[in-house]
C-alpha cells in the first residue's frame, strides 16, 4: 500500500503552515517596529547588527534589500536616534562601518522577551533529533531565501525556467 496520498497531504499541510508562519512573522515584525517607532527596514538593520556586531553600509543594503541611497538615509536616521554608530573604515576610507550601540540593544530586545520565553518552552518539548532537523530545515530555508533574493536582484529567471 502506497503512502503517497498521506505524504502529499503532509507536505501540503507543511507548506500551508510555513506560509502562515511567514505571514504572521511579518505582521509581528511590523507590530514590533511600530511599538519601537521604527520602520521594518530599520528593525531588520538593527537586528542584523545585533547578530554580526558591525557591518558595512553595502552589507546592510544587501541584507535589507534596500538601495545604497535608502540605506544611507536609514543609517543617518538611526544614528541621529542614537541606535548606531557609523565610522569610516580605516582600511578603506570610502567604506562606512556601522555598529549597534550596545546600550540600546536591551531596548530592542524588550518587545521580544515574552515571545522568546514561549519559543524556548516550545523548543524544550522537542528531542535532540527533532531540534537538529528543525535547525537543518531553517538553514536550508535561509539558503533558499538568499538564493532567491540574489536571483531577484540580478533579474535572473527562476531555476528550471528557460
Amino acid at each position: 500500500m502506497s503512502h503517497e496520498p498521506a505524504r502529499a497531504s503532509a507536505i501540503a499541510d507543511l507548506m500551508r503552515a510555513g506560509r502562515e508562519m511567514s505571514r504572521l512573522s511579518m505582521v509581528f515584525r511590523y507590530a514590533i517596529a511600530e511599538q519601537l517607532g521604527l520602520t521594518v527596514s530599520d528593525l531588520e538593520c538593527l537586528d542584523y547588527l545585533a547578530d554580526v556586531e558591525s557591518a558595512t553600509a553595502g552589507q546592510i543594503a544587501e541584507r535589507t534589500n534596500l538601495t545604497t541611497g535608502a540605506v544611507t538615509s536609514m543609517l543617518r536616521r538611526l544614528q541621529q536616534a542614537g541606535y548606531v554608530r557609523a565610522e569610516r573604515d580605516p582600511a578603506d576610507r570610502r567604506r562606512v562601518i556601522v555598529t549597534l550601540r550596545p546600550e540600546r540593544a536591551a531596548e530592542l530586545e524588550r518587545p521580544y522577551e515574552g515571545f522568546a520565553k514561549r519559543a524556548k518552552q516550545l523548543i524544550e518539548g522537542y528531542n535532540v533529533d527533532e531540534v537538529m532537523l528543525l535547525a537543518r530545515h531553517y538553514d536550508r530555508m535561509q539558503a533558499m531565501y538568499l538564493a532567491e533574493l540574489d536571483r531577484l536582484r540580478n533579474g535572473l529567471p527562476e531555476a528550471g525556467v528557460a
